[in-house]
């Protein structure tokens, strides 16, 4: 439990609220709300990294990926999208950690065969826990770098890309998955475009639509393969806008440049194949669907211009298309 401040903006106006915060770690809808805000409100929220810690080193919640929410979006009901736009999406302390090593199911089985102890250093980030290595942040640079091991060739610094690992909301039913997968209500996508400036659309199955967030990495590449990016804590700022009867069937994200439909599924739940189908599929109905492209043309739009994703390693899938091909 921890004290969380929103702030929550509509017109000129501004409220203040204080909450004891409980965060969550499964995206079920059997949470009490946290908040209700309406359409268009913009609310700034604080979210612990993925160990459970806050800004000030301070850990308030268990790990893995607790959960800000759910926020109860007045008006949404089953069948409507919820349009989350993250205004503002930084950092908040000086420090992070990744996993010392590649994940096991990022390599081949002979590579596995030779690969260095993942222990590292007892206790040097989490108590108890040897497989983690501190990075350090600077805020004003915005980049990241290695605190240690230090490498003899390369310097291990690299410019910091804030991206939300978790963004989803109440799954359909009784289901209750984990902070720690994704599906087709969003959850633990770890995909490194959804960043300040991106607008992720979620299907919504319950009253509400009962939305959660987390899991900030200050740097991630593409797919995890460590099982972590350079995990920390984080504010966002976000507004929601209902998109009535939209009849989602997956997530999607729109940047700046392109258009994106995310084959969200639990990691080893099948092959990457089949995230790739269900992103293709879904971005050739919202070609034609809301862009009016005859079936054929978006088929070959898609062909030609269609750039995937790996999201997670044997996980999820992403197709990208440009805006600058799309009808204006």
């Amino acid at each position: 439990m921890r004290s969380l401040k929103l702030v929550f903006c509509l017109g000129a106006a501004s409220l203040l609220w204080g909450q004891a915060q409980h965060y969550a770690h499964s995206f079920s809808a059997a949470h009490p709300v946290f908040k209700r805000v309406r359409a268009g409100e913009t609310v700034t929220a604080k979210m612990l990294d993925a160990g459970g810690q806050d800004e000030t080193g301070a850990r308030p919640s268990s790990p893995s990926n607790p959960l800000t929410g759910p926020f109860f979006v007045e008006g949404a009901e089953p069948g409507d999208a919820l349009l989350v736009h993250i205004r503002r999406l930084r950092m908040n302390r000086n420090w992070g950690w990744s996993s010392y090593r590649l994940g096991l199911f990022s390599l081949t089985a002979e590579a596995i065969e030779g690969i260095y102890p993942r222990g590292y250093k007892k206790d040097l980030v989490r108590p108890g826990s040897d497989n983690y290595v501190p990075w350090d942040i600077d805020l004003a640079r915005n980049r990241v770098r290695l605190r240690e091991p230090v490498s003899r060739r390369a310097p291990m610094e690299f410019a910091a890309r804030p991206m939300l690992g978790c963004i989803g909301v109440a799954a359909p039913g009784e289901f209750a998955p984990t902070s720690g997968i994704s599906g087709p209500y969003g959850g633990n996508m770890d995909y490194n475009r959804i960043g300040e400036g991106a607008t992720v659309l979620l299907p919504v199955y319950h009253p509400g639509g009962l939305l959660f967030v987390g899991d900030g990495h200050a740097v991630q590449a593409d797919g995890e393969p460590a099982g972590t990016g350079v995990e920390t804590s984080m504010e966002v700022e976000f507004t929601v806008e209902i998109r009535k009867r939209a009849r989602l069937t997956m997530p999607r994200v729109i940047t700046a440049e392109y258009l994106i439909s995310v084959g969200s599924q639990p990691e080893f739940a099948s092959s990457l194949d089949r995230a790739l189908q269900m992103a293709t599929a879904d971005m050739a109905g919202w070609l034609t669907g809301e862009y009016g492209l005859e079936p054929w043309a978006a088929h070959l739009l898609i062909g030609m211009e269609g750039r995937y994703d790996v999201v997670t390693v044997a996980g999820s899938m992403a197709l990208r298309i440009p805006k600058s091909v799309l009808p204006k």
